[in-house]
């Protein structure tokens, strides 16, 4: 039997520090609570509560290769013609038919031509 002991795992290689490259804005660490938070890094920019320090902060999370996409068209419903005749559904209701709506009747143009119809009535009872 070998001795485990003795084994060394092999070491990692070194990773060059590249001084062009940013740091780490913060790291998420657990306060004493227990809760995870966000730790920001040791940088007086990103330390300070003024304006100036939020805009920092925001920079500092902002993801340069993310981009705003509009979609070409929302997802649509489907007509479902019949919703109204059997019911509803709701997990394939779609969009159910409308039926147009009547043209509103103006109550004005009603009485006008209600008391037309007496005048005319009234012409004829006594006319005959």
């Amino acid at each position: 039997m070998a001795n485990n002991t003795t084994r060394k795992p092999p070491d990692k290689p070194a990773k060059p520090q590249n001084p062009k490259e940013p740091q780490e804005p913060g790291r998420l660490a657990e306060d004493d609570r227990g809760n995870i938070g966000w730790q920001w890094a040791n940088d007086d920019s990103l330390q300070s509560d003024d304006t100036a320090g939020a805009i920092e902060r925001l920079r500092a999370l902002a993801d340069p290769s993310l981009v705003v996409v509009d979609d070409d068209a929302p997802n649509r419903l489907k007509q479902n013609a019949k919703g109204l005749k059997i019911g509803y559904n709701p997990y394939d209701s779609g969009a159910l038919g409308k039926t147009e709506r009547k043209k509103k009747k103006s109550l004005r143009e009603l009485s006008k031509w209600i008391e037309t119809k007496r005048k005319v009535a009234e012409k004829k009872d006594s006319g005959e």
